[in-house]
């Protein structure tokens, strides 16, 4: 079922970064509001969820518009399987309706890449052949990489990292040799991604909740108190613009 959108704002923020200057390469949403997006409009919560995943795929089409190298986007967390049934079904079902042959053909296109990140193998059989699918017919692009956030959590996420180190490193009488953050980085479920410049969550909720906690540790952060599906161009460039700024305001204390 289709759900109708909401009309999106005109850019006017756009003429007043400097482009040349400093522009986030990788930027990571937290994508916030959904359920409350549509109980506010007398709605069914799967309507906010549908008109999340709309606005996601325009914040995709505008972020590789803009330049951005990576976009990390937080869709599913391990805390979201505490939800009522029906609507972790309907979230989940949306993966396989995302991934559709028309999405992965605009995808390659767009010379755009996709990946997950998270324990997957949590997911029915379907959902996780129609992750395989996208991720192998995307993989030769050189373009941005897109990676979406699934079954994912932060702390889970440092926790099989050193898992995975002990057991790649557990050899007969052989002391676990020390490790430096950019060794246990490759352990992660990001691996070696540059971590995100920007991170940015809606809804007006101002915390991590649990997402990359290790990798956003430097991550400048901004928060709106805007719905996700009511997300829009203007407010990315808003988000940019102050991430410019504090950048700006950054290296003038350090060369002033």
């Amino acid at each position: 079922m289709k759900w109708q959108r909401v009309h999106k704002e005109k850019p006017n923020t756009f003429h007043s970064i400097d482009w040349n200057g400093f522009i986030p390469k990788h930027i990571a949403i937290m994508m916030d509001g959904n359920g409350r997006w549509a109980t506010r409009r007398g709605l069914p919560r799967s309507a906010g969820h549908y008109a999340g995943m709309q606005t996601m795929r325009e914040t995709i089409s505008m972020c590789h518009k803009n330049g951005m190298a990576s976009l990390t986007l937080y869709a599913f967390s391990t805390e979201n399987w505490k939800r009522p049934k029906d609507e972790v079904d309907y979230i989940i079902s949306l993966v396989v309706e995302f991934v559709q042959d028309t999405t992965v053909q605009e995808l390659n296109q767009n010379n755009i890449k996709v990946n997950f990140i998270g324990d997957i193998s949590k997911f029915p059989d379907e959902t996780q052949e129609a992750m395989r699918k996208v991720v192998e017919l995307t993989q030769t692009n050189s373009g941005m990489a897109v990676y979406f956030a699934m079954n994912y959590g932060g702390k889970n996420d440092i926790v099989q990292a050193i898992k995975t180190y002990i057991v790649e490193n557990n050899e007969e009488n052989k002391e676990t040799p020390e490790i430096s953050e950019a060794e246990f980085e490759k352990f992660l479920y990001t691996g070696l991604n540059p971590a995100p410049d920007l991170l940015i969550r809606t809804s007006g909720e101002k915390r991590l909740s649990n997402f990359l906690l290790w990798q956003a540790a430097y991550s400048e952060l901004w928060f709106t108190d805007v719905m996700w599906p009511d997300f829009n161009e203007q407010l990315l460039y808003e988000s940019i613009l102050d991430y410019q700024q504090r950048k700006q305001r950054a290296l003038d204390d350090v060369t002033q």
